[in-house]
């Protein structure tokens, strides 16, 4: 059953306390970040075809993100260890919670409409036919058989100015139910412009 009108959830005009996140890579990150908007993002877990899937439009389209004035924060509920193996060269912050504290705090849920949602077949075999023949060529390494947090994570999506308002917010109906790129430019085209792109 989804949990619509849970109350933890932000919503826009919810402003999101100033807190400090440390990547599995890099420097600690401010969310909310002077001079940018954040794109918090919650996965599923370290080496999901569909995060995977999902992930490689954020890099291909990296650039005009930033020209955007929008930082990505990538959140998924796996050991900092796990996700190394498989996320270290994502150029964006990559933030392991493998306790789901963020996931609960948020109000991102799992549910079994995550991989049985008729709308997530067809990414699902997309991901899972790209990954694998990532994995036989050896580029990329398999997921754990049971990862930490489970399989029924849904992804959610806020866009954070830099004041900590939230200016919007998604939060999936199953495995693939993210904004785009598409949409992301267009939400950040409508916010208020970040008083400098940090660049």
């Amino acid at each position: 059953m989804a949990v619509h009108d849970d109350p933890r959830r932000p919503r826009p005009g919810t402003v999101i306390d100033e807190r400090e996140f440390t990547p599995i890579s890099g420097p600690p990150i401010r969310v909310p970040s002077p001079g940018h908007l954040v794109h918090l993002q919650f996965r599923r877990f370290a080496g999901c075809p569909v995060c995977n899937l999902h992930l490689r439009s954020i890099v291909r389209r990296h650039a005009e993100i930033e020209a955007a004035g929008i930082r990505e924060v990538v959140v998924f509920h796996s050991p900092a260890d796990e996700l190394r193996e498989h996320a270290a060269d994502l150029p964006f912050a990559v933030i392991a919670d493998p306790h789901k504290r963020l996931y609960v705090e948020f109000g991102v849920e799992s549910a079994r409409r995550a991989l049985l949602h008729p709308r997530a077949w067809g990414p699902i075999l997309r991901a899972v036919l790209r990954s694998t023949w990532a994995i036989v060529r050896g580029r990329e390494r398999g997921p754990a058989a049971h990862p930490q947090g489970g399989r029924f994570g849904l992804p959610a999506d806020l866009l954070i100015a830099e004041d900590g308002t939230v200016v919007a917010c998604k939060y999936g109906e199953h495995a693939y139910d993210q904004w785009s790129v598409d949409e992301l430019l267009e939400l950040a085209s409508s916010s208020p412009r970040p008083a400098a792109s940090g660049r």
